[in-house]
């Protein structure tokens, strides 16, 4: 069953850094934004144990969210989230609200299959190097995927897979490959495990040294 996120929030309207800042130390409130879908922007306060539950969900930031503001839902999609450098408190959050027959841009994470069974780690001995975590993508709201799946299992020792190698969901494109063929990144690949081979190497050189048995 996929994930359902919804969040309560206020409307505020005492602003600036000294409100912001009242707001998370007495309050426990985060201060947020939503705008877009043609509507003028809104300045909220958002519980804190509550936001931070939703993100501690990995869905939670390639998801249609729900927005409760005093009553009325909106649908949008977080933006923007800004935490603490030091603590574990969330700062300020950005959303964006969506219409369902307009394309949204939203980063979502890459899942990587059969990394064990992956043919140039199992029988070429490699290693996988993950050069992209997440992408940007394109979609319908309706369309949009909680994550990419990258299946590793053919890919061999000096093989990569690139962007452009991905296969989508249905409605979903990769913005940047419109840009170009010099911005299909590469996504994974399997590379030769030097420390490995290294070892390997230098065990071969310690038998060659080592001296005859005497008959």
């Amino acid at each position: 069953m996929a994930a359902e996120f919804e969040l309560n929030a206020e409307t505020r309207a005492d602003l600036g850094k000294g409100a912001s800042r009242r707001l998370r130390l007495h309050a426990d409130l985060v201060p947020a934004i939503i705008y877009g879908a043609g509507k003028d922007p809104q300045s909220l306060s958002i519980p804190h144990k509550d936001l931070m539950k939703a993100t501690e969900n990995e869905a939670f930031f390639s998801h249609i969210l729900t927005i409760n503001v005093g009553g009325e839902k909106q649908s949008a999609i977080i933006k923007d989230l800004q935490r603490h450098p030091s603590k574990i408190r969330i700062m300020h959050a950005d959303f964006q609200r969506i219409l369902l027959d307009q394309a949204i841009t939203v980063e979502v994470p890459f899942h990587f299959l059969n990394e064990e069974s992956c043919v140039g780690v199992k029988t070429g001995g490699g290693q996988i190097s993950h050069n992209m975590t997440q992408i940007t993508i394109s979609c319908l709201p309706g369309n949009l995927p909680e994550y990419i799946e990258v299946d590793l299992e053919a890919v061999e020792i000096g093989e990569a897979l690139h962007m452009s190698d991905i296969q989508l969901p249905e409605g979903v494109v990769i913005p940047a490959l419109a840009q170009g063929a010099d911005y299909d990144q590469v996504v994974v690949s399997v590379n030769i495990n030097k420390r490995a081979e290294a070892e390997k190497a230098a065990d071969a050189a310690e038998s060659d040294d080592a001296p005859a048995a005497e008959e």
